[in-house]
């Protein structure tokens, strides 16, 4: 390959992505040009034939009454549904079709039933690494006996954690065992940016190809669509770096289009597996701050807990499918019986969550945490639009005396969840728990910390669209050196943060309330 070729290839100007910004406006303005004309010839229909609107209505309570009587979906993800179908029939119901009904998506379940049905089974639970965290501790061992045999993900010892207060600091490691790949690289991120802060990776995983190490890159593509243009998956591929987007955008309505991959998972031969908060893009590394300091965090992991991550990696790999491109027939070469002594004596439980299932897991959780919790239970999130039933447990922990406290941003990203975001706040500080936000910047870092004993990195936001609707990942640790690092990080980060906690406790005034019960009620919905 000439230089100019290979230049091409590895290159792309503001041009070209901002091609893929207008793809996704174009789609936008496509898919609200379908829905309206869908209802516009809805309306018609129903006042020209008075059938149809008797079965618009029939429609109307077979659909809120089913909505009702789903058992997986809490109240408030119910409650703004309803009240918009049965005030807007007709718009509402195009909405919920589209958005709101993850269980009709048969087909897409079907896909990703058939793959896990041939993948999971390569990862058993071992009952001794059980037994011995029963012995330890009952509590603990249910919350890991919960996520084994309903995410299906099992719980491991003989892993090694290591923690990145700084995304930068996580980066910095993943390259360097980037290097001593051998075998395969398998990469998935929520949003690549093709610049600064993908090159180095870029041109590691180009020499990789070069020496006959295999490299997968997966992408999602509305995460990606304003960093990259429309041809880097094309790109990559010229490479040798084989790569697939998640769930493209289409100008066609697609009822899992709503429905993002969130995931973030380096995984380096089966030993070596990094994930956490931050995507492959400028902002998460302080190349650009655009919302003043950015905090993120990860960890990377060494042993046998790595297969967890393979697991999640190949799940979505093989469940989307491309043109031209055969999915594996054999998983078994990426699950290797390392030999590897780790020092740590702690368990660790990488896992993923779904949309497409009836467990909400990673909700659940944090929920754990939070009952089991005695002394203390810490969060720090992006975004904060909590369930009834997540509220319920923070409020009622606080009430036991644990010291609940929650890290929000100084700085918002989007200003409409931002809003919603402290709309929680007044509520949750009246019932005991303490909110700070973080002034250099912006948090990204999803976390929890309990008690000296448990802590939990990885993806899953403190909202709707991360407990409900994304496919999302965490790394579970209890007894783990890793804990009391993530324990020090939120007491380093404690200091750079402003307590809100008094100011939102006093009762906001009537015009406040009205905009925020407004801002809670479409909050599900965002």
């Amino acid at each position: 390959m000439d230089l100019k070729n290979y230049s091409d290839l590895t290159t792309e100007n503001k041009y070209e992505v901002k091609s893929s910004v207008w793809r996704l406006i174009t789609t936008v303005i496509l898919l609200a040009i379908q829905i309206y004309l869908i209802i516009r010839v809805a309306y018609r229909l129903t006042h020209y034939a008075t059938w149809v609107h008797t079965g618009v209505t029939l429609l109307t309570l077979i659909v809120v009454m089913t909505i009702f009587g789903r058992t997986d979906l809490n109240s408030a993800y119910k409650t703004p549904w309803i009240m918009l179908i049965m005030a807007f029939p007709i718009p509402g119901l195009c909405l919920y079709f589209l958005s709101g009904t993850p269980t009709k998506m048969y087909r897409m379940k079907r896909r990703y039933q058939k793959v896990d049905d041939s993948l999971f089974p390569l990862v058993p639970q071992d009952q001794e690494v059980m037994d011995d965290l029963r012995e330890k501790d009952v509590s603990v061992s249910n919350i890991c006996g919960y996520v084994a045999r309903y995410a299906r993900y099992p719980v491991y010892k003989n892993t090694d954690v290591t923690y990145y207060p700084d995304a930068v600091d996580g980066l910095e490691a993943q390259k360097e065992e980037l290097k001593k790949a051998k075998r395969f690289i398998f990469m998935e991120y929520h949003a690549i940016e093709d610049k600064e802060c993908f090159q180095d990776i870029k041109e590691i995983l180009i020499e990789k190809v070069r020496e006959g190490v295999e490299v997968r890159l997966f992408y999602d593509d509305v995460g990606s669509i304003g960093f990259i243009n429309p041809n880097f998956e094309y790109r990559m591929e010229a490479l040798g770096i084989q790569c697939r987007a998640f769930n493209p955008v289409t100008p066609i309505i697609n009822i899992f289009m709503n429905n993002r991959d969130h995931r973030k998972i380096t995984v380096i031969d089966g030993k070596v597996g990094f994930t956490g908060g931050y995507n492959l893009a400028n902002e998460y590394f302080h190349i650009t701050e655009p919302y003043g300091h950015w905090k993120d965090t990860g960890v990377k992991l060494e042993g046998d807990a790595v297969k967890n991550l393979t697991v999640s990696f190949l799940e979505m790999w093989n469940s989307v499918r491309k043109r031209n491109s055969t999915n594996d027939t054999c998983y078994d070469k990426y699950l290797p019986d390392i030999e590897y002594k780790g020092e740590d004596e702690g368990f660790v439980q990488p896992y993923g969550d779904s949309p497409l299932d009836h467990e909400q897991t990673g909700e659940n959780v944090y929920m754990s945490i939070l009952k089991d919790a005695k002394r203390y239970c810490y969060f720090i999130t992006p975004y904060l639009v909590l369930t009834d039933e997540m509220q319920r447990e923070m409020e009622m922990a606080a009430k036991r005396g644990v010291d609940v406290r929650i890290i929000t941003p100084g700085v918002p990203d989007k200003k409409i969840v931002y809003l919603v975001t402290r709309s929680f706040y007044t509520r949750l500080c009246q019932n005991g728990v303490r909110i700070l936000e973080y002034t250099p910047g912006f948090c990204h870092a999803k976390m929890c910390v309990s008690d000296d004993e448990i802590a939990t990195v990885g993806t899953i936001n403190l909202d709707y669209r991360s407990l409900y609707l994304h496919f999302e990942n965490g790394c579970f640790m209890y007894d783990s050196k890793a804990v009391m690092d993530v324990k020090k990080d939120f007491l380093e980060t404690f200091k750079q943060c402003d307590d809100v906690t008094m100011r939102y406790s006093i009762r906001r005034s009537l015009p406040v309330r009205i905009v925020q019960c407004v801002l809670r009620l479409l909050a599900p919905l965002l």
